[in-house]
């Protein structure tokens, strides 16, 4: 028996389009769903959008998923919904849908990935385009068994309020399951995924929505990087303490990079030393910021995109509000906060990966 899922992003080529233009992507995937009638065939999963980590992950779904299945998709940016149907449709069929409404009418499992908890909100709450008004189109059981994985970094509190919407109109199972590992982990289908759901006791057999959980997240990374973190929120809380620490550590990588060779050290001598000492760390040795010592970081590649400058300022302001909500003083996210505004409104910055606040800063190229 066949299980629908959707997937939902945002095209970086969207960045000016209006929030209430979300973008789509739904595929057919075999889930077993053991209260579907026998009849049924819901193998749709549906993604939103064909950004930077998005194309990636619903290629990834559609490289996974019954040959024979629909994989359907939407995007603001048509060109890139075009590009990956050209792409893709080889492996099995892929077809382009128009609205958030439509995967859901399609698809019995959803996942999601957009830039911000506004957006979110509009994919699944919109009355006329968004998930929640496929509530009159399709049958009650259909709502009731569908399940919505949401991998966007966004407040926990609108997680929370798009929970409580969709449990109120009967429209299924929504959890919060963000991920990280970036563009490459994404491309690759190695994303850690951080789920806001409780996991089943060791010797427990696992209910039909930690299965189908199990089984999507699946497509996109490997099992043993699938953490379930326990109530509803969890696991963007998770995600934001994560983006907090990857993201200050950025910069504290651009600072002692930048005024490291400006006292005459040697870049490659100086990740080495680096890399071998105390300050060994993942992101210097993934994200380098300076051109030339890591092959495949984003500053050696032009600073080609994989997290966009613009979007420190909203992670780093994640974890400074969620901080300040609980009593801690986020000393470290205010500094650096301030550095990234600064950054990100210069046009050097724009729109190129966040280790470009090396350049910005004065950091050597040669």
């Amino acid at each position: 028996m066949e299980n629908n899922i959707g997937f939902i992003g945002q095209s970086p080529h969207a960045s000016n389009a209006q929030p209430n233009l979300p973008s789509t992507l739904v595929s057919n995937l075999g889930i077993y769903t053991p209260h579907c009638p026998p009849h049924a065939t819901f193998a749709n999963p549906k993604r939103l959008g064909l950004g930077a980590m998005g194309y990636g992950m619903a290629a990834n779904v559609r490289k996974q998923m019954d040959s024979t299945a629909t994989l359907y998709i939407n995007d603001v940016h048509g060109p890139t919904c075009e590009k990956f149907k050209a792409e893709f449709s080889s492996i099995g069929p892929v077809e382009i849908v128009e609205t958030a409404k439509s995967v859901a009418e399609k698809a019995q499992s959803i996942i999601s990935i957009v830039p911000t908890g506004h957006i979110v909100k509009d994919v699944y709450l919109n009355p006329e385009t968004g998930v929640i008004a496929a509530c009159q189109t399709c049958s009650t059981l259909q709502n009731a068994q569908r399940l919505y994985l949401e991998c966007s970094t966004i407040e926990v509190e609108t997680a929370k309020d798009v929970v409580a919407q969709l449990n109120k109109a009967g429209m299924g199972s929504y959890v919060d399951t963000p991920v990280s590992g970036g563009k490459p982990a994404a491309d690759k289908g190695t994303l850690s995924f951080l789920i806001g759901a409780p996991e089943a006791p060791e010797g427990i057999e696992l209910d039909s929505i930690s299965k189908r959980l199990r089984t999507i997240a699946g497509y996109m990374g490997p099992a043993n990087k699938a953490f379930f973190c326990g109530e509803a929120g969890n696991g963007l809380a998770a995600k934001i303490c994560n983006n907090y620490l990857s993201c200050t550590i950025l910069l504290a990588n651009c600072e002692a990079m930048a005024f490291g060779r400006k006292l005459g050290l040697d870049k490659h001598l100086l990740h080495k030393v680096i890399h071998n000492s105390t300050g060994q760390n993942f992101m210097l040795d993934h994200v380098n910021p300076v051109p030339g010592v890591v092959a495949h970081a984003p500053s050696s590649n032009e600073y080609a995109p994989g997290f966009k400058s613009q979007m420190l300022v909203k992670d780093v302001g994640l974890g400074v509000d969620a901080a300040r909500s609980v009593g801690i003083n986020p000393s470290i996210g205010s500094a650096a906060i301030k550095t990234f505004e600064k950054a990100g409104n210069d046009p050097i910055c724009f729109d190129k990966d966040g280790s470009v606040v090396y350049r910005w800063l004065g950091g050597p190229e040669d």
